[in-house]
């Protein structure tokens, strides 16, 4: 199974839509609270490139790491085998 890290922000709408979608499929998730925490921040940042949120790490079990900037549910679908 793969293991889901979403970064987020409190007062971000769509963090809210990702997190019901994941929800919705019974997939856990780990959230890390960006707005909460500079070193997470700062570590999404280094991953990403960017400071938009949601940024969605996908670990897949083979050990490949997918990462999802906003709440692109097509891409998201993909990434984990859901439809």
């Amino acid at each position: 199974m793969a293991k889901i890290k979403l970064y987020t922000t409190a007062t971000c709408a769509y963090c809210r839509a990702e997190k019901a979608f994941l929800a919705a499929h019974n997939l856990d998730f780990s959230e890390i609270h960006v707005d909460q925490d500079q070193t997470a921040a700062e570590e999404m940042f280094k991953i990403s490139g960017q400071l938009g949120v949601p940024f969605t790490v996908i670990t897949q079990d083979d050990g490949t790491e997918i990462g999802i900037l906003g709440f692109d549910q097509p891409r998201l679908s993909a990434a984990l085998g859901i439809g």
